[in-house]
């Protein structure tokens, strides 16, 4: 009886030293820390849950806790299905992140509280989406025809696909011959991208270079940007990532980038106050905070804001036949063009197939001639590695002088967490991954592009 004592008090006294010091860590680490990780986790599962209909407490375990800082596990949720208001707290007290759904427009972090004016912008709903045709063959329907027997077999090995993976679509000639999915997911999951919203958004503003309303050497884009150095940066110097403006894209801590999407409700007006460095065109450095002030310049481009909203669907998701394409705006009403468009697996190869054909789809041109070759064109300043229209030019972890065999205009759309759409125009393929997959476990998706490649040669 003693040793059972004995046991229990050592139990509860750990027990008390585990909490204490759990206290003790909230009490001293950064409040805005905390607060970013509330609010991406509000925002993780809102759009998870309101977009592709998944468990909540699923969401908060594999997405977020999971793979995450420490201080993740300590998160709880709250989920108004009525109002579609996600909200998160540290040991259900601390740090509270709020994140708010508007249909057609998906799911926007609201780290000052301000559901109801984050919910005004969607006050002209966005057109609802065409559903596709069931009977029709894919791109135009959701018809895939028979599997290629060479992809089946290669998409059975658990080491091509990598750890996480959710899933991988493959596209030859434009035909889809082969897909796979992880546990709980599937042909109709509509998944995040992350930075390959930046092709995408790159291409938004293709459709309206090709209507005349924006050119790449335009300057002056902004109203703010009236001193010199601003108001010198061009289209096409932000395009390449060679603007020159200060931005930190570290992850991990308050950086630029962490601030600007969990901690302010205006992510654009945060990234255009940014100084230039560096003189522009002279140097490369990747920054979300710069695809967030493209989103914002094409959009200026109209006099009425409903009428920007919907663009991305009319002039792009529409037309290539993506129906579970939603670009996601922050909680002033620009879309987050650096990070958050969600989308079928299937649908992420319709952008791809669309790349194959050069920004043309069912014989009409889309994109101007020349854009997409300006997307597999690497920049100089980049050494060679990320090209000029928000691609890039090499696998993830990769340098220019190693391609795991690919031919070297192999182009890519990245994403963090292993979110991959390579695209080969010469052999007619695009292959999607997408999942899971911190970079620190090393997974490669050349390995499985280069794999399918060789066998439908």
């Amino acid at each position: 009886m003693r040793l059972i004592v004995k046991v229990l008090k050592a139990a509860v006294l750990a027990a008390i030293l585990l909490v204490t010091g759990v206290f003790v860590w909230l009490a001293l680490a950064p409040p805005e820390l905390l607060r970013v990780g509330t609010g991406y986790a509000a925002k993780m599962v809102c759009s998870n849950v309101f977009l592709a209909r998944r468990d909540p407490e699923a969401v908060l375990a594999l997405d977020v806790q999971a793979p995450g800082h420490p201080l993740l596990k300590l998160i709880g949720i709250e989920v108004d299905a009525e109002d579609k208001v996600v909200a998160a707290r540290m040991l259900g007290a601390f740090a509270a992140g709020t994140a708010v759904y508007r249909e057609g427009l998906g799911c926007a972090s609201v780290p000052d509280g301000e559901v109801e004016a984050a919910r005004a912008v969607a006050a002209t709903p966005v057109p609802p989406r065409p559903a596709a045709d069931p009977a029709a063959l894919w791109p135009n329907g959701e018809q895939t025809g028979p599997t290629d027997s060479r992809i089946a077999a290669l998409l059975a090995d658990p080491a091509l696909g990598g750890p996480g993976m959710r899933a991988v679509v493959v596209i030859k000639d434009g035909r889809l011959v082969g897909e796979a999915y992880g546990p709980g997911f599937s042909a109709t999951t509509p998944l995040l991208g992350w930075s390959m919203a930046k092709t995408v958004n790159a291409a938004i503003i293709g459709r309206l270079v090709e209507e005349g309303r924006l050119a790449l050497d335009d300057d002056r884009l902004l109203a703010d940007w009236t001193d010199g150095p601003h108001a010198a940066i061009r289209l096409r110097d932000l395009l390449a990532m060679e603007s020159g403006l200060e931005f930190n894209e570290d992850y991990g801590d308050v950086t630029d980038v962490t601030r600007m999407l969990y901690l302010e409700p205006d992510m654009a007006g945060f990234s255009l106050a940014k100084p230039v460095m560096a003189r522009t065109g002279a140097s490369f450095s990747y920054a979300s905070g710069t695809s967030v002030l493209l989103t914002r310049i094409w959009m200026s481009r109209f006099s009425d804001p409903s009428e920007a909203l919907a663009y991305p669907r009319k002039a792009l998701f529409d037309p290539l036949g993506m129906t579970s394409a939603v670009l996601e705006a922050d909680a002033a009403g620009t879309f987050v063009g650096s990070s958050y468009l969600y989308a079928t697996a299937r649908d992420w190869a319709r952008f791809g197939q669309f790349l194959v054909d050069d920004g043309v789809s069912n014989g009409e041109r889309l994109l101007p001639q020349g854009f997409v070759a300006a997307m597999q064109r690497p920049t100089a300043a980049s050494g060679g590695r990320y090209t000029e229209m928000q691609a890039w030019q090499v696998g993830p972890g990769d340098e220019p002088d190693e391609s795991f065999g690919l031919t070297p205009e192999t182009f890519w759309l990245q994403g963090h967490d292993g979110q991959v759409v390579a695209v080969i125009p010469s052999e007619r393929l695009v292959v999607v991954r997408l999942g899971l997959t911190p970079s620190k476990l090393g997974y490669r998706p050349q390995k499985l592009v280069k794999a399918v490649s060789d066998a439908l040669r």
